[in-house]
């Protein structure tokens, strides 16, 4: 954990200094979605040699859709209240 926090800091540090140099930007937005991709492409192949995951995917993917169902509903839910509460305008 400590690593991971420590990485971030270097990383804030960093971006920090590079800031006002526009070409470096777009030279990180290529590299950070190829690096997305990269750890997308390295999940799938470990979820497919797993072979419990594989064996229980049926029941794994319902549970999967219940989660993601009701975490987007949230999402959406507390972002509209928010928006009411902070940014809608006054009448």
């Amino acid at each position: 954990m400590f690593t991971v926090l420590l990485l971030m800091t270097l990383g804030i540090v960093l971006g920090y200094l590079t800031r006002n140099k526009s070409g470096a930007a777009k030279y990180l937005d290529r590299l950070i979605n190829a690096a997305i991709y990269l750890l997308l492409l390295l999940l799938g192949i470990s979820v497919g040699s797993n072979e419990t995951i594989i064996r229980n995917l049926g029941t794994l993917g319902l549970k999967a859709i219940a989660l993601t169902t009701g975490a987007v509903a949230g999402s959406v839910g507390l972002s509209y209240f928010t928006y009411k509460l902070f940014f809608a305008p006054k009448e």
